[in-house]
């Protein structure tokens, strides 16, 4: 398994064990993160379910922005979101909740995040 699939594998057992989207996927890069996990996942935490369940922007997504501000990317950020909404279509969540189905869902985004963050700063 390459470290790709690790980020991806890694972000959706997050996910399905209790972390929110944006926790899950910044998590995912903790080890690369200049904080300790814990702080990570307090400072995630309301971030989950498009800002403490507002259903706005995606928490996979302000996941993302958060591993590449602490990651010294910011530059990536907006290319980076551009990306995720052009495999997802769209970077609001209640959008994208909407569009769920079989074959897309909150584990589904999440795997994407990482995935996006893993091939572009790692």
């Amino acid at each position: 398994m390459n470290e790709v699939e690790m980020r991806v594998k890694r972000a959706r057992e997050l996910h399905a064990n209790g972390c929110n989207c944006c926790q899950a996927v910044a998590l995912a890069f903790a080890d690369k993160l200049p904080i300790d996990e814990t702080s990570a996942t307090q400072l995630t935490q309301p971030f989950g379910r498009g800002i403490s369940g507002l259903k706005e922007t995606c928490g996979c997504v302000t996941g993302l922005a958060m591993v590449c501000g602490l990651c010294n990317q910011t530059m990536m950020v907006k290319g980076l979101a551009n990306q995720f909404r052009e495999e997802n279509g769209d970077l609001n969540c209640a959008k994208l909740l909407q569009s769920q189905g079989p074959n897309h869902s909150c584990n589904d985004l999440v795997a994407c995040a990482a995935r996006i963050l893993a091939e572009n700063i790692l």
